[in-house]
Order: structure tokens, then C-alpha cells, then sequence
């Protein structure tokens, strides 16, 4: 063999080194063909590596070793990775659908789940619960009779707004003078009083989440215009008002007592329809076997709620009307009272962003409509109060209060129709209710 076959590509001349690698294995250079017969290597000694051919190609390529080795490691495993992130989740899970509620609650949606190769979200959990171990056999699933029941104090509580709102009017009613300011001030102060208690608890209280800011102000600002807002804007478009309010519907600043009325009283069907909604639907996420399952399920049991309360809402009113002998605003009350009660029924579920910013519009609404009314009497301002004029001769002084009030509702009941179906606003056990 010669030397120009042991020769890298590359590296000419360097026989020294292929002589001393020679010598080493006991044989002579590359170069001594007779010396190698004489020497009898042939017979006596086994063949020298000096020509390794299975490592010729790896030095002539100049590329790093083709020989078999391990398989090429795959990526990480990212449902573990998701897996890892919600650990706990997870573990304290008693089936797929609340890790599914669980994920959607932090974002994930069925787009994302295509990204660890599931078609749904449902899916991926059904995976993630399968992955998990556990000690034993897996846990039941709770059964639907674990709903949690109505309780004494706050369904005694939710009647307090309304006896003393029915106590205030009386007052007012058989007063005059300064005692009818005094009584007028004291049942607000109690009525306030009585309502927040009623919505710190029960189905309608959100103990373990903080109220949005402004909220409770527009409440009453809302609260406030269902009493005096009609009035006055009758009166500051026809010139008035000419004196301040008495309490008495013929006043020149007429008071209506008996919306306020009804919507006290409805605070107790306004909770009670909340708990019917959220035990019902606590007990449809027990046996659901998918999102859309669920939210198909749960829609009906909305809208049938929504309407069981406006149906309780209209027959107040029609008794508190006929009982104060009032002239009905069943439009004003029933639009108010829808808006206030999505918007506390979204509240209670965690979603609060919306109704602060339904009740805010409606405020500012009903806020611009006073202050066109009397900018118009400004020099050079006088149509400020046209859109207002149009609008109260179209429907009456009340129109308004219920567009202003019915748009942030029916806006309010399409976005709970997509909110409130989802498993993860009912997934998170609650305070008994």
C-alpha cells in the first residue's frame, strides 16, 4: 500500500506522522512493502489498522461522524409544559370540564388548543385530566342535589330595601312641611343602608371580589332620575321648574315614588332569580361533557331567568302604581330594572367591566339630555334642545329614561349571553347562596 492512499485530503507530506503511527502498532512504514514480507507479517502477525476504511469518509468529507447514535431528541412536550403551568388546576380537578373552565378562564380558547394539537379546548383538558396522577380511583363528580340551598338571612335581607322604601313613601305621604324633608332624608339614608347590606351577601353579594369603582354611584344617580329626572326634564322644557319638590306628583316638580317602590320591592325576586340561575347552572357543569354543551344548556336558563324577573318587576310596578295612584311608568321601570339587575348578575360573576361602562352611559345620557334642556335658554343656544324636544314629543317625557336605560340592557343581555354561559363563570365555587 502507498503512502498517497494514508494521505488526507488536504494534508500532504505528512508521512512522519503515518510512520510513528506505523511503528506504534509494531509494524514498518506504509512505505516497505518487501521489509513487511520479510518480516513475515503476513503469516505470524494480524493485520495492522493502519488503513481504517470505515473512517475514510469522515476525513474526506470533513463533516462531523455519520455512524448510527441515538435517536434525535423530540421537542418538550408542550401539554405538560400547559400541564406544569396549571398544576394546581389540575390536581384539584374532579373532571375534564373544570379544567376546561379553568383554562378558558385564563384565555385559552379552542384556537389555542389547536396549537397542542387538540381540536377544543375540552379536548386538551380531557388530556390534561387523563395525565395527572393521582392516588387511587378518581373522585365521583359531585352530584346535582350538592347545590347550594337558599339561606334565611340573606333572603330576609333582600326584603329590607323594600319595606322600608314602602315605609319612606308613607312617611312622605302623610307628612308636610319639614317633617316631610326629614322623613324623605332618613328613609333615603335607611333604604341606602338596607341595600347595600342585601347585596353584600347572597346570590347578588361578591365577597371575594372588589366592586368597580363609580358603580354604585351611577346606581343611585339612576335611582335618583327614576324618582325626579321626569319631572324635571317636563319641567325645564316647558320653562320651570318653578320651585322645588314636594313629594307629590302634581307638584310643579312632580316626585314619582312609585318606580322607586317597585324597584325596592324587587330587590328580593332580583335574588332569588339570581340564585335560580346560578344553582341551575352549578348543576348543568356537573353534567355537561363539553363547552358547548354547557353554554348551550345554560343560554334558555338565562333568558328564562332574565324574564321571570321582569315578569315580577311589571307586576310591582302595576301594584305600586295602583297603590300610590300614580300614573304607570311600567317602560322606565321595567328598562331600569333590567339594566340594573345584568348589571349586577354580571357583577356577581366576575365580569365587571362592561357594567360599569353600560351604567355609566346611561347616566351621562340622562345627564346631557337635563343639561341640553336648560343650555338651551342661553343666548344663541336654543338648539341645543331640539334632539331632547323631538324625542319627548315622539314618546312623552319617559322616553328618555327608557331608551338611555333599554340600550345599555339589551346591550348588557347580549353580552351576558356570551359571558355567562361560559363554564368558567360558574366554575369557581362561590359563598353558599
Amino acid at each position: 500500500m502507498s503512502d498517497t492512499g494514508l494521505d488526507r485530503p488536504g494534508t500532504p507530506g505528512d508521512s512522519g506522522a503515518r510512520d510513528t503511527e506505523s511503528e506504534e502498532f509494531g509494524g514498518s512504514k506504509a512505505s516497505g512493502g518487501p521489509e513487511r514480507a520479510e518480516a513475515g507479517v503476513a503469516d505470524e502477525d494480524p493485520p495492522t489498522p493502519s488503513a481504517p476504511a470505515p473512517r475514510a469518509p469522515e476525513v474526506s468529507t470533513g463533516h462531523k461522524p455519520t455512524t448510527p447514535g441515538p435517536a434525535r431528541r423530540s421537542p418538550a412536550d408542550p401539554v405538560k409544559a400547559l400541564m406544569h403551568r396549571h398544576r394546581e388546576l389540575c390536581e384539584r380537578a374532579v373532571d375534564p370540564l373544570e379544567i376546561a373552565a379553568g383554562l378558558e378562564a385564563h384565555g385559552v380558547t379552542d384556537r389555542t388548543a389547536v396549537r397542542f394539537r387538540h381540536r377544543d379546548v375540552f379536548s386538551l383538558a380531557e388530556e390534561m385530566y387523563a395525565r395527572v396522577p393521582r392516588d387511587g380511583e378518581t373522585p365521583p363528580p359531585p352530584t346535582p342535589e350538592q347545590a347550594p340551598r337558599a339561606r334565611a338571612d340573606w333572603a330576609l335581607l333582600t326584603l329590607l330595601p323594600g319595606a322600608l322604601c314602602a315605609a319612606t313613601v308613607a312617611g312622605i305621604r302623610l307628612t308636610d312641611g319639614q317633617p316631610r324633608l326629614v322623613a324623605a332624608l332618613v328613609g333615603f339614608l335607611a333604604v341606602s343602608l338596607a341595600m347595600r347590606a342585601a347585596l353584600s351577601r347572597g346570590p347578588l353579594g361578591i365577597p371575594d371580589r372588589a366592586p368597580t369603582p363609580g358603580t354604585s354611584t351611577w346606581t343611585y344617580w339612576l335611582l335618583a332620575y327614576a324618582a325626579l329626572g321626569d319631572g324635571l326634564l317636563a319641567a325645564a322644557v316647558t320653562g320651570g321648574p318653578d320651585a322645588l319638590p314636594t313629594g307629590t306628583p302634581d307638584a310643579p316638580w312632580p316626585m314619582a315614588t312609585a318606580p322607586v317602590l317597585a324597584l325596592a320591592l324587587s330587590c328580593a325576586p332580583a335574588a332569588w332569580s339570581a340564585h335560580l340561575f346560578a344553582a341551575r347552572a352549578r348543576r348543568k357543569l356537573t353534567v355537561s361533557r363539553g363547552l358547548e354543551d354547557f353554554a348551550a344548556s345554560v343560554r334558555p336558563l338565562l333568558l328564562g331567568t332574565f324574564a321571570l324577573y321582569l315578569c315580577a318587576l311589571t307586576a310591582l310596578s302595576a301594584l305600586s302604581g295602583a297603590a300610590l295612584d300614580e300614573p304607570s311608568a311600567h317602560p322606565q321601570v321595567i328598562a331600569l330594572g333590567a339594566l340594573l339587575f345584568l348589571a349586577r348578575l354580571l357583577t356577581v360573576h366576575g365580569f365587571t367591566h362592561a357594567p360599569a361602562v353600560v351604567l355609566t352611559a346611561a347616566a351621562t345620557a340622562q345627564t346631557t339630555a337635563l343639561a341640553a334642556a336648560f343650555a338651551s335658554r342661553l343666548p344663541g343656544c336654543g338648539f341645543l334642545t331640539a334632539p331632547v324636544e323631538a324625542l319627548v314629543d315622539l314618546w312623552g317625557v319617559g322616553g328618555i329614561q327608557t331608551l338611555s336605560c333599554g340600550i345599555g340592557a339589551l346591550a348588557l343581555l347580549i353580552h351576558g349571553i356570551r359571558k355567562l354561559t361560559r363554564a368558567s363563570a360558574h366554575a369557581q365555587a362561590e359563598d353558599p347562596c
